[in-house]
């Protein structure tokens, strides 16, 4: 896959999920990677989405046994938020005697790791990263490059499909209430929010019946719209009939 076409598919989607798959299907081959993926924060940074593809789903688990905080690629990004490879934050030996190569990487064959951040409203909303195993060359910076160039139309692409709640509107809102703000947003379900969340249907019922009142709203176009573009204060609408459905 070429940058050019793959730039084009995610400047088309539609939906998150779309961006995902968009990502998935290509990414890879852009930097010749064995191993890739993504991941998605909502606003208190916890991953909601994870996507990876040339791995077993035990990856995932040894990663986390031994944890980000051994981790010196992803540690530089979310301190910098820049595209890091492992040569940029330690020598080759040094990333060979690493707790995250000896126990995760050389486990499953991989040689050489990069990531990226993907970057909204001033803030971390993601993350993509490759790996590629012992017979491939390691990332230079020229592939650094060129993930950057793509995280920055990757993040585009995402913070224009989110939610992008003014300023004024924040410091109304409990931080449950924005989870669930950029969820409806998405124009996503309630069932599928609660799930998401890992709470019950009545209580996105109930946090969406605070917010129109809080708002003055009656439908959920309408709250999205007008924490979106709204500039007047907001004021507590006691009477405010909910649609929640």
């Amino acid at each position: 896959m070429k940058f050019a076409p793959l730039i084009e598919k995610v400047t088309a989607v539609s939906n998150e999920a779309q961006l995902c798959s968009c990502f998935m299907d290509d990414a890879g081959e852009l930097v010749g990677a064995t191993a890739w993926g993504l991941d998605l924060l909502d606003s208190r940074f916890r991953v909601v989405e994870s996507n990876f593809l040339g791995l077993p789903d035990s990856f995932r688990d040894r990663y986390q046994e031994v944890g980000q905080h051994a981790d010196p690629l992803s540690q530089r990004m979310l301190q910098q938020h820049i595209p890091v490879h492992q040569l940029s934050v330690q020598s080759l030996d040094g990333w060979h005697q690493s707790e995250l190569y000896q126990h995760v990487f050389r486990f499953y064959g991989l040689d050489h790791g990069m990531v990226a951040p993907l970057i909204g409203s001033g803030r971390l909303i993601g993350g993509i990263y490759f790996m590629r195993g012992k017979e491939h060359p390691a990332f230079n910076d020229s592939d650094l490059i060129q993930v950057g160039s793509l995280c920055l139309h990757l993040s585009v692409r995402l913070a224009t499909l989110r939610l992008a709640i003014a300023p004024s509107r924040m410091s109304c809102l409990t931080p449950r209430e924005v989870d669930v703000a950029e969820l409806v947003a998405q124009g996503l379900s309630n069932r599928v929010i609660a799930m998401k969340l890992n709470i019950s249907r009545d209580a996105v019922k109930q946090v969406l019946k605070r917010m129109f009142q809080k708002l003055n709203v009656s439908a959920r176009a309408e709250m999205v719209a007008k924490l979106t573009l709204a500039p007047e204060p907001i004021l507590p609408n006691e009477t405010s009939q909910s649609k929640l459905a």
